[in-house]
């Protein structure tokens, strides 16, 4: 074993000496050395997973009512374990009278009737468990359903629950009661409801069926922290923490009032929320130490009980540097994923290559030195991918946010291309939409991305035996549905399922370096590299021209060949394909995944970068080596 050893470190000396790295910190070595294992600590197994939205009400229905179940779930498990999927997110599943499909909670730690039983929630649970797949829980923090016993014993003035959500008797002017300030609801008008029962007002941030807790209550605060217990020691994984942002408002002022939030001067609809400047009831400096206190939650649960890392994915799309913080800072522990919404809310259909790589860079370059970032590409409130950046690029970004570093998030339907429905006044049911008019309300539906999941060409898509659906399915659902694009092996669905496979089976999109660049307006490039592993390289062509580049002009360490790896359609190179690294050709919103081959060993002397064939270099090496043991 010395012995063997001994030759390992020879080679590795006598290589250094041969090929020289003179100002080259991370040579790419392009061969493995045998008795060298893996570089850096192991990894946490959410730090490199594939996320997986689950709408439950869209995703699969096992009784025919029309709507997605539990056991619907549990029984397209395998299709995530296919796709590679590491966990799945899924949307709220408790007790709820649905003003808002279960954003509305009337008891935090029940199943709802329409999604199952708690029963079946065990069941699915285990199901997960065969395949190694981990459960992520939607928790609703901000507020409940005014059905909810908290609230109507709040309501009631029951003196445990008297101070449970926001309460305010309201501004007398001129003998007339008014709201107790001009705060708008995200889902438009007054974010004050007044309670004939109780006198007073409550605070709702969203739909008046959803008043808002009270989290300066330290009641308040444990009966959310118990909710988190109840739901890990049933097994799950982690949570999603929705609409962080909002869970503080400003306190009242010594004489008990809020204030009113400035205007904005670029909006002159006074219901629309976007009418005023949200700095009372946003982003308040209390919901970071909050978070903290969950995160604390999970870190207890896990060293009472054991196993791997319950996590937080929590949603915000606060400003950059207020986001940032949620990780948490020198002392404390925060959310181990807080979203990264910037493919979502920086780039359009017209965004070039450079808006591409500062959008992506903006996350890597503010994110805190050993944090994980996360890429999140649309869900259940976006406009789907290939409706908001167009069909054609759908391939692309998933390849894009498949070889960034860190974790991913894709909503269901996106690995498959699907894109939004239209859906008409009559059967819209979004309440953002609702409480508007059949002239605006499209502008406001988040209807079209929450149609049905497509499984086949058969009777509302495989969604359901219903004879109508909660929502309408997709007009064009026999061409884009699981069953057939299985079939194509160049489909959305198993270019996904190839770029799943080759991130699980690569050290370097696991752990490697990350160099983004725009190559000119229309190609974007994401290099990988990972110091003896094989480097990678993602192109985009974003735009419609065909594109020719020469890699070597901004990557001059790369060598003269690369291998592809993965293609789309568009694409006419095939994988297994060896290409020029001085011309390459792109077709229009081509997209491809190249590795370097093990035919080079790259080295600098006096600046530049050289290339010399490795095998040769081995197989003197290896003679010395028989040499040697021969000794």
């Amino acid at each position: 074993m010395i012995e063997h050893r001994l030759v390992v470190a020879f080679f590795a000396v006598l290589l250094q000496l041969l090929f020289p790295t003179t100002g080259q910190q991370y040579p790419n070595y392009h061969a493995d050395f045998v008795g060298i294992g893996g570089q850096g600590a192991d990894l946490k197994w959410w730090q490199t997973a594939a996320f997986y939205q689950i709408y439950p009400r869209s995703f699969k229905d096992s009784n025919g009512d029309g709507v997605g179940d539990l056991n619907g779930i549990a029984e397209q498990l395998p299709y995530l374990k296919e796709l590679g999927i590491t966990a799945t997110w899924l949307s709220p599943i408790f007790t709820s009278p649905m003003a808002d499909f279960g954003y509305d909670i009337a008891n935090f730690t029940e199943i709802a009737p329409i999604f199952g039983t708690m029963a079946d929630f065990e069941h699915l649970m285990e199901e997960a468990k065969k395949l190694d797949i981990k459960i992520i829980l939607d928790f609703v923090p901000n507020h409940s359903s005014d059905e909810c016993e908290w609230f109507r014993r709040s309501a009631a003035r029951d003196p445990e629950f008297k101070d449970f959500y926001v309460w305010h008797p309201g501004r007398m002017e001129n003998g007339n009661r008014h709201p107790p300030s001009n705060w708008i609801s995200v889902f438009r008008g007054s974010a004050w409801q007044w309670h004939e029962g109780r006198q007073e007002f409550y605070l709702h941030q969203f739909v008046k069926k959803q008043p808002d807790l009270n989290y300066r209550n330290p009641k308040v605060r444990e009966t959310m922290s118990n909710v988190l217990r109840f739901w890990l020691g049933k097994g799950v994984s982690g949570f999603r923490i929705d609409a962080v942002p909002h869970v503080f408002e400003i306190a009242p002022d010594a004489q008990n009032q809020y204030r009113d939030e400035p205007r904005n001067d670029w909006d002159n609809d006074p219901e629309d929320y976007g009418y005023l400047q949200h700095i009372y009831t946003k982003d308040q400096p209390e919901t970071i130490d909050l978070v903290y206190s969950w995160r604390a939650v999970l870190d207890a649960f896990q060293r009472e009980h054991g196993g791997e890392d319950r996590i937080l994915m929590a949603e915000t799309y606060s400003p950059i540097d207020i986001v940032m913080q949620y990780y948490g800072n020198a002392t404390t522990e925060g959310a181990q994923l807080p979203f990264n919404f910037l493919l979502i809310s920086e780039l359009s259909n017209s965004s070039n290559a450079h808006a591409y790589e500062g959008t992506v860079l903006k996350w890597l370059q503010h994110m805190p030195n050993g944090r994980t970032a996360n890429w999140v590409l649309g869900n259940h409130d976006q406009a789907r991918v290939g409706s908001r950046l167009g069909r054609d690029r759908v391939d692309m970004l998933n390849m894009l946010t498949a070889t960034l570093p860190g974790a991913s998030v894709t909503y269901q339907g996106e690995e498959l291309g699907m894109t939004n429905v239209w859906i008409s006044w009559k059967d819209t049911v979004d309440p953002s939409a609702c409480n508007t008019n059949p002239s605006i309300y499209e502008q406001y539906s988040r209807d079209p991305e929450r149609t049905p999941f497509q499984w086949t060409d058969a009777q509302d898509a495989g969604f359901s035996n219903a004879s109508r659906t909660w929502l309408p399915i997709a007009v064009d659902y026999k061409q884009v549905n699981v069953e057939l694009e299985r079939q194509k092996p160049l489909s959305h669905l198993n270019v996904f399922k190839q770029l799943w496979l080759l991130r699980k089976q690569s050290q370097t999109l696991q752990r490697g370096k990350t160099e983004v660049k725009a190559l000119s307006d229309a190609v974007l490039a994401v290099k990988r590299y990972l110091e003896r592993e094989s480097t990678y390289l993602t192109l985009l062509n974003i735009y419609d021209g065909v594109e020719t580049i020469n890699l070597l002009q901004s990557f001059p360490d790369l060598p003269p060949q690369l291998k592809v790896v993965v293609v789309t359609e568009r694409s006419q190179v095939k994988v297994g394909d060896i290409v020029n690294s001085t011309s390459l050709y792109l077709q229009p919103k081509d997209s491809l995944v190249l590795q370097t081959t093990s035919s080079y060993y790259s080295y600098v002397t006096n600046g530049e970068t050289r290339f010399l064939p490795v095998l040769g270099a081995y197989l003197w090496l290896a003679q010395v080596g028989i040499y040697l043991n021969n000794r």
